[in-house]
């Protein structure tokens, strides 16, 4: 009970304010916001015209990557279940619209109690899950309330972990232990959780379903696939920047110019893929290669005719391509890692290719995993990738292995997804 006063008290006010204060500044603050301003009527209306089944599973998750997470059990519920979608970044919203198996979908109301108890009255369902571990507190508190089970699937607390501290510990046991199980990716992340859980048995190891999602999409391209005009002019060995911020661009742009000095000599192609391609952000990189005397051409803008035999850079300004154009890397470097966090380094393992990032991996296991193999490199700066980019275009066989050695990291990973259904399927 202390710990519900508390948020509902201080934190719940002092984050609308912060929230809305922000939103003055943060464009995608600001969508969220507008986002969610008739969640409920349209909710209401999704929910009138959506199929009539015995059983809903309800999934939130916060943003692509926990949405990638949950999409295999989507998908194999759905046919006898109906399915509601909450999450809580605007960066996820044109994935859900355009998804096939969903009967409603909204963005997640402000955490406030009587959001809560409107959401479960209205969706109804039998199972809430939670992906990775975007868990809001007066919903978990109210929907256990209500004797609705809640499952955490790809469960991952990393060892940093402010939910960990002496106080976070105490607010956060608060939380979980409402939660009827806890699907851990591993060994080391089920032992974080159960410092948080009431009881041993709420956490199982289960493995990442991300696995057979980025599985999925590398069998899916085909070996002579066409993602642009010009693509068959790229001569030069090819480096692909995935994901990328400003941070992780100013290392790659300091990296790519030490390449072509005298002591290399060493000519690469680099596609880049920033995070969100606003034209804001096209704008700063276009004056960033300008400075830089790189030559470029944008994805949007590339005729059918072009050749792209002497262009530096060519910058994907447009969202929903990046897992599919690793398969035309040599070297894949994953951003996020000089920024915040880094993004998913699982697309370019599966699709066999060499992985370079920064040094903040701390939220990604898989990234660990990956370093443990031999299948990526961590660089903290530029002059670090310049070496490790000579060291994999001197040796093609070195190469090819470091990528297969990710390859079968993926492969030997599988198996999450009908692991977790198998929990799941008992709470459905």
């Amino acid at each position: 009970m202390f710990w519900r006063f508390v948020y509902n008290v201080f934190a719940i006010p002092f984050m609308f304010i912060a929230f809305h204060i922000m939103g003055c500044w943060n464009r995608k603050i600001r969508e969220g916001i507008v986002g969610r301003r008739e969640v409920f009527s349209t909710l209401e209306k999704q929910l009138e015209t959506s199929r009539d089944l015995d059983k809903t599973v309800w999934f939130h998750f916060t943003s692509v990557g926990e949405f990638e997470q949950a999409k295999p059990l989507i998908e194999v519920l759905h046919a006898d279940t109906r399915i509601v979608l909450t999450y809580f970044s605007p960066s996820v919203a044109p994935n859900v619209e355009s998804y096939t198996c969903v009967d409603a979908a909204v963005y997640l109301p402000f955490d406030t109690s009587r959001n809560a108890v409107r959401l479960v009255n209205l969706i109804k369902p039998n199972c809430l899950v939670f992906s990775r571990y975007d868990i809001w507190p007066n919903l978990v508190w109210h929907i256990s309330k209500s004797e609705i089970p809640t499952i955490v699937i790809a469960g991952t607390i990393h060892a940093e972990s402010r939910r960990l501290g002496a106080i976070g510990r105490s607010f956060f046991k608060s939380i979980y232990q409402h939660i009827s199980l806890i699907c851990a990716i591993s060994e080391a992340d089920s032992k974080r959780f159960q410092r948080l859980s009431s009881v041993p048995n709420q956490v199982v190891v289960i493995g990442d379903t991300r696995y057979e999602q980025v599985n999925r999409k590398a069998m899916s391209v085909e070996t002579d696939s066409v993602f642009f005009p010009g693509q068959s002019t790229l001569k030069r060995p090819i480096l692909i920047a995935g994901s990328t911020y400003a941070e992780d661009e100013k290392i790659v742009w300091d990296a790519f110019q030490i390449l072509r000095q005298d002591a290399y000599r060493l000519l690469v192609h680099l596609i880049l893929v920033p995070h969100e391609p606003t034209p804001e952000r096209i704008r700063d990189i276009i004056a960033d290669l300008k400075r830089r005397d790189l030559s470029y051409a944008c994805y949007s803008r590339v005729k059918s005719d072009v050749n792209l035999e002497h262009t530096d850079v060519i910058i994907i300004d447009t969202v929903g391509m990046l897992a599919k154009l690793y398969w035309l890397a040599d070297i894949a470097f994953v951003g996020g890692s000089f920024h915040g966090s880094v993004h998913n380094v699982m697309e370019p393992a599966a699709m066999a290719k060499p992985v370079i990032f920064g040094p903040t991996i701390q939220n990604a296991y898989e990234a660990n995993l990956l370093l443990e193999r031999g299948a990526a490199r961590l660089v903290n700066t530029s002059q670090d990738m310049v070496s490790v980019i000579t060291e994999w275009l001197s040796c093609d066989e070195e190469r090819v292995t470091v990528g297969m050695n990710g390859r079968q990291m993926i492969e030997d990973n599988l198996g999450a997804v009908d692991r977790t259904l198998t929990y799941l399927r008992k709470y459905v």
